[in-house]
């Protein structure tokens, strides 16, 4: 199994205590929860359920739907055949008896899948699961129940963050994270998949480190094959997945697709004040939600630029999918299905990798701190922009601001070789650092930091940078 080490141990040190365990598994669709359970618990399920889509099935028929699915699942473990279960309570009373039914002092672990989507309007099915675990299971020793779900934001609200009858009853959570850099090459190789650490990044700049989707590469072609295959072929693997991602996670996927495409538009994001005037949407509740759905799945992250207020908190769209999706798939004209081979090389695709590799930079914070030898200091990382009056405004790809007074004002750029400083360029850092100084105190120093794919020409105008951090470096 690649990566996911400490999140396979700690779910098999829970199943070796001897008490109750409500486990939650989260994170964003696609990330490998279900397959993180299946490889930490192999063989070792006493009844496993995963409640069905809410897109397959009509909205009036979806809770007789998910109850016959649950009791069906019952049955093909050994439950005996009965009366079926008319509502959530009369379910998890099933679930009870098998469980006793069957006891014999050994470990029972209950896998419950894709939990959200079991939880339909006016189903019940809170109330009924909260009876289950505060009158029934919590009080049995020998009982696992690790429940999973990709809607964070309900796992988190209904669950985890819960104020009602399950307060403070999940026992552990497991946030699931794609994977970093390295860990997709370490995918790939297993995979039988030869990419550069070079067209890696680029992959992560598509697929953001989700093995799902990652695993569709074919190791016989170039990665530019591969995403025409996954993309822009007909009937590919991908082309639909936008939508199904939101349409199965989100209750209102229209509005949060409205959100995530407006956000796609700018790098550094918008703040909250510039959604509700672009979209015309109302500042209440609703648009929370979906803001805080979208935080809360990894597909959008909420910041304060370098130098300003809380009140100006910036929502930045960081799925590399998303972004790759919205740039490249959502208006192609579906006539040329070698798109990605034919264009690969061309000025919009360049432009592309430059931002997207800042995305990459964002995602692997710690690694480029490594590099730094900062690791142990305490830091925030922010994009900054600013215009002075009539004069050429400026802006920082990254900046790390840290606690031992030292700003790192981090220059992005994803070359095929060493990237070279020229005079003009010079000039604008040094402007660049004219402007930051302005607006940090006296006390604190920056460091210029290069960050790019195979390192810095050195010339008259390379010493600029103070150091340099390397694409190897990212996959630490």
């Amino acid at each position: 199994m690649i990566g996911r080490k400490q999140e396979v141990d700690e779910l098999r040190r829970l199943y070796e205590r001897n008490r109750a365990e409500l486990v939650a598994v989260y994170g964003r669709r696609r990330v490998g929860k279900t397959f993180l359970v299946d490889e930490a618990f192999s063989g070792k399920f006493t009844f496993r359920h995963a409640g069905l889509s809410p897109v397959e099935v009509e909205a009036n028929g979806l809770l007789r739907a998910q109850l016959d699915h649950f009791y069906n699942s019952l049955i093909l473990f050994g439950m005996d055949e009965c009366k079926k279960p008319d509502s959530w309570l009369d379910a998890f009373l099933l679930l009870e008896k098998y469980l006793q039914k069957i006891d014999d002092g050994t470990r029972q672990l209950v896998f419950l899948d894709e939990l959200p989507w079991l939880d339909t309007a006016r189903s019940g099915f809170i109330t009924a699961f909260e009876g289950f675990w505060n009158n029934w299971g919590c009080h049995r020793k020998n009982l696992m129940v690790v429940v999973c779900g990709s809607a964070n934001s309900w796992i988190l609200d209904k669950l985890i963050n819960n104020h009602g009858g399950l307060y403070n009853r999940v026992t552990y959570e497991i946030k699931l994270s794609p994977f970093t850099l390295k860990e997709c090459e370490e995918l790939y190789n297993d995979n039988g998949v030869k990419f550069s650490r070079y067209d890696i990044a680029q992959s992560y700049m598509i697929f953001g480190g989700i093995p799902y989707y990652m695993s569709y590469m074919d190791g016989r072609l170039s990665l530019a094959q591969n995403v025409d295959k996954l993309f822009f072929e007909k009937g590919s693997k991908l082309q639909n997945e936008y939508d199904r991602l939101f349409d199965s996670v989100f209750v209102n996927p229209e509005a949060v697709k409205s959100i995530v495409e407006f956000l796609s538009t700018r790098n550094a994001g918008y703040t909250r004040k510039e959604i509700i005037e672009k979209l015309g949407a109302s500042n209440g509740g609703r648009l929370s939600r979906n803001l805080n759905a979208l935080i809360a799945s990894d597909f959008v992250i909420k910041y304060v630029p370098f130098g300003l207020s809380k009140k100006e908190e910036h929502y930045k769209l960081i799925d590399p999918f998303c972004l790759f999706y919205l740039r490249f798939v959502k208006d192609w004209n579906q006539e040329n299905d070698k798109y990605w081979q034919q264009n690969v090389v061309s000025q919009p695709v360049s432009i592309w990798r430059g931002f997207a590799f800042e995305n990459v930079c964002f995602n692997h914070i710690e690694q480029i701190k490594k590099a730094l030898g900062i690791q142990g200091v305490n830091t925030s990382a922010s994009a900054w922009s600013k215009r002075d009056d009539d004069k050429e405004g400026t802006q920082i790809d990254l900046l790390i601001s840290r606690k031992d007074n030292v700003i790192n004002m981090c220059e992005i750029k994803y070359y095929g070789g060493e990237f070279t400083v020229n005079k003009d360029y010079y000039r604008k850092l040094l402007r660049r650092q004219e402007m930051l100084l302005g607006e940090i105190s006296p006390k604190v120093s920056i460091r210029s930091t290069l960050i790019t794919t195979y390192g810095l020409e050195h010339n008259e105008y390379s010493g600029i940078f103070t150091n340099v951090v390397l694409l190897d470096n990212l996959f630490e």
